[in-house]
This record gives C-alpha cells, sequence and structure tokens, in this order.
C-alpha cells in the first residue's frame, strides 16, 4: 500500500498544494514552523479522519476560510482509492470514498494504514497514562473497526453517566437512572480491555526482539495491562464504587482509567527507568506497531517521521532507518545533513517554505 499524492486547498498555512509522493523515502526539508508537519497531520488525518495532535476541524482549517478539502490518491492491491475530506468551520465534515459519500468515518478505515512517529512519543513511557492509552486506541481503531464502535459507544456513555452523576446532586431522585448507563459502561468497557489486552499480548510478541536488538542483546522489554479494576471484574468495580461516583460525581473506574505497564527485568520503567531506558522502550513500541499492522493486514503501512531523527542518538538512528527500507516513508528535517551522513537510499526530496512545497533533485 502506497500514497501516491496528496492535494489541499485552504489547509492551515497552505492554500494550494499538490504533492506526488515516492513510493519509498520522501524527505520534506525546510525550517521549523513552515508546514512540514502539516503535511504529515493531512496525511494522517486521510486515514483516520482524526489530527495526531488532536486538533479540531475548525483548527485545520486555512485563517479567514470556511471550509479546507484534502484528496488523498491511494494504491492498495493494484487498486486505486480516492479518500476525500471537507472540513467545514460550522459544521460537520464530509468524507466521500471514490467519489461516494460515506455517512460514518468508521467506513473509511482499514484503506490505509498510517504509523506516525514523533518527537513526543518518546515520552510516551515516561508521561501519564492518558498518551499511552491514546496510543492503544489510535493503532486499534484503524486495525479493528468494531473496536472503534465500542470504544465510540463508551466514550458517549461515559460523558453521559458523567453528566448524570453531576444532576443526581440537586435531583436525587434521577439515581433510579443510573443503572441503565451502568449496564451499558460494564458491557462496552467489558470489551475494551479484552480486546487491549489481546493487542498488549500481540505487541509482546514483536517488541522483545526488537527493544533486545535496539540495546545491543542487554535488555528484553515487556508490556502488562494495568486495570484501573485490578483483580475485579468492571461489573464488581462499578458496584463497589458507586458510592465514590456519586460522592465525586465522576466515574472512577473502566478502561478510560487503564494503563500500559513497561516493565525491564523486574524494573517499571514507567517510574524507575532512565530517559535512555524510556526512550529506547518508546522507539521499540512504535516499530513494533509497524511490524504489527503487517501482521493483522497482510500489508505495509505507510510511516510518518516528524523530525524523529534528531532526537536520537546515532545507533538508533541507524537501526530505525535500516528496519524501515522496505515501506513508504515520509521524513520530515529541518536538513539534510543527517541523510547524508547515512547510505540511506532517499527517493524524492520536497523543500518546505511558508506553505509552499518545491521538490529538488538529490
Amino acid at each position: 500500500m502506497v500514497i501516491k499524492s496528496l492535494k489541499l486547498k485552504d489547509y492551515r498555512n497552505y492554500d494550494l498544494l499538490d504533492l506526488n509522493l515516492d513510493t519509498k523515502t520522501n524527505i520534506l526539508y525546510g525550517d521549523n514552523a513552515q508546514g512540514k508537519t502539516n503535511i504529515l497531520e493531512a496525511l494522517y488525518l486521510s486515514g483516520t479522519t482524526k489530527s495526531h495532535r488532536g486538533a479540531k476541524d475548525r483548527d485545520l482549517i486555512r485563517l479567514g476560510f470556511d471550509e479546507s478539502h484534502i484528496e488523498t490518491t491511494i494504491e492498495k492491491r493494484g487498486i486505486e482509492y480516492q479518500i476525500d475530506l471537507h472540513l467545514k468551520r460550522n459544521s460537520p465534515k464530509g468524507i466521500a470514498v471514490n467519489k461516494i459519500p460515506i455517512r460514518k468515518a468508521v467506513e473509511l478505515f482499514g484503506i490505509v494504514h498510517f504509523v506516525f512517529f514523533s518527537p513526543e512519543d518518546l515520552n510516551i513511557i515516561k508521561e501519564g497514562p492518558a498518551g499511552r492509552r491514546r496510543f492503544v486506541d489510535l493503532e486499534l481503531s484503524q486495525l479493528d473497526k468494531v473496536y472503534l464502535s465500542n470504544l465510540s459507544n463508551y466514550n458517549r456513555i461515559i460523558n453521559q453517566r458523567n453528566s448524570l452523576l453531576k444532576e443526581i446532586a440537586y435531583h436525587e431522585s434521577l439515581i433510579e437512572t443510573l443503572d441503565i448507563w451502568d449496564i451499558q459502561l460494564i458491557e462496552y468497557g467489558t470489551k475494551i480491555i479484552e480486546r487491549r489486552k489481546k493487542f498488549i499480548a500481540q505487541v509482546n510478541d514483536i517488541i522483545s526482539e526488537i527493544h533486545y536488538n535496539l540495546t545491543g542483546g542487554k535488555e528484553k522489554v515487556s508490556l502488562y495491562y494495568e486495570a484501573s479494576v485490578g483483580e475485579l471484574s468492571l461489573e464488581q468495580a462499578v458496584k463497589k464504587y458507586k458510592e465514590r461516583d456519586l460522592k465525586f460525581k465522576s466515574t472512577s473506574v473502566g478502561p478510560h482509567r487503564d494503563d500500559i505497564g513497561f516493565q525491564v527485568s523486574d524494573l517499571d520503567i514507567r517510574r524507575f527507568g532512565s530517559q535512555g531506558q524510556q526512550r529506547t522502550a518508546a522507539l521499540s513500541l512504535k516499530m513494533s506497531e509497524i511490524e504489527l499492522v503487517r501482521m493483522v493486514t497482510g500489508d505495509t503501512p505507510v510511516l510518518l517521521l516528524d523530525d524523529v531523527l534528531s532526537e536520537l542518538d546515532k545507533n538508533r538512528q541507524n537501526y530505525l532507518l535500516e528496519s524501515i527500507h522496505d515501506i513508504q516513508t515520509v521524513i520530515t528535517c529541518t536538513g539534510l545533513e543527517e541523510f547524508v551522513n547515512h547510505r540511506f537510499s532517499i527517493n524524492k526530496v520536497f523543500y518546505v517554505k511558508n506553505g509552499s512545497v518545491v521538490e529538488k533533485s538529490k
């Protein structure tokens, strides 16, 4: 699977862009704040309908305009797909595949798979659990439409339940309706936890060898699922902590409170690992994501590397670059020196300045 082209109209700092990508390695270079990351964001958006930065649609539209258009052409197993996204400032986005509108974003998932790697991802282990949950949710949503549907339902239920918990403080009779939301929370939450545990098991099968090689045979890392319910079932936990939820007007247990643990030997490296250990494990995790997509879909993802190489030492740079030679990659950087210093095949080079992209000779 490869991205053939990307067209933008009134997106971020681009008025018009028509970009034809190579099937292997594409370099976008230029100073900071010129629009390199915006291109990666638009690509990711075309496969997931979401910004990797968590931005809202209205924030993606060029200043002073009401609409933005993204057109991405993809070739997958000899079949070409055109994905169109119309972003609107005051109404929901429109999505079409091969000119045919689709009603739900879930219909888009599975056509293209992206692995996005930014400097922030290197901090996924040392920072809070929200980022680790988001990593799992974003990847599983691309791989499993049922998971995406369950997650959407669960998030809706949590919002409704939390609103109800606040209202009960003023209208005690509403407590009778709490069980309705609890039943649904347990149903969808249990499915989410089970699928996340399966995902962690799949990643564990891959990450151990990658991490072992990255550390020169010195370390092996393993992941584990850390549920907020402890040894209880979600149903038992919801019942047990019902009074606490009423007191604090918030749902205290469930997959929205869970975490992913990272262990080297017997050490929890989230809390006690060195920065080097945490960054190496984060790199191993992203590389495992690539292999998992291959394993689950039988196809290669498109790798989006956003100024990551400058954050890695030479050994980690080399390992990463040697591992991605056979997949389509779009890389942003401020200069070409880091690639000149590597014997690394570059197929297309683009210079980005102030929302303008010019292809350069290699």
